[in-house]
């Protein structure tokens, strides 16, 4: 019987100390998560702000290119964030074309060629302040 009672004292003992190393572990667990999640914010937060700053010089360079090349369907509009003026320019596009066969389209493709010119001869500061910060649409 003593034996028993013994055996069953030292599998207590081992249930025990294996509940108290499960907690240890859980406990650790919810640290390192805890943990993860705050370095994947902060991972989060400086690549938004890599990001933004980037933004700028990102945006005047496809802005500019898209301008030249598909200008007239207002591409480089809707990517500065201006729908309405891209929706404009496709519209008058659209117009244009329709009513003149298609003869008439390269005057929207050379307004937007110097705008596209515009964009890409200004300094980085001057493009983001101008189109980004003070949302002007028009040259």
């Amino acid at each position: 019987m003593d034996n028993k009672k013994d055996l069953r004292d030292e599998l207590d003992d081992l249930i025990g100390d294996f509940k108290e190393g499960a907690k240890k572990a859980s406990d650790k667990a919810d640290e390192f998560s805890k943990d993860a999640k705050e370095k994947a914010k902060d991972f989060a937060h400086a690549v938004d702000e890599a990001f933004d700053r980037a933004t700028g010089n990102n945006k005047k360079v496809l802005a500019g290119i898209l301008a030249i090349l598909l200008g007239g369907f207002g591409a480089h509009k809707f990517v500065l964030g201006y729908v309405k003026e891209g929706i404009i320019l496709l519209m008058i596009t659209l117009v244009i074309s329709i009513m003149s066969f298609g003869f008439l389209s390269f005057l929207v493709w050379i307004f937007t060629l110097i705008e596209g010119i515009i964009y890409l001869t200004k300094s980085d500061e001057e493009f983001y302040m101008t189109y980004q910060v003070e949302k002007r649409p028009w040259f």
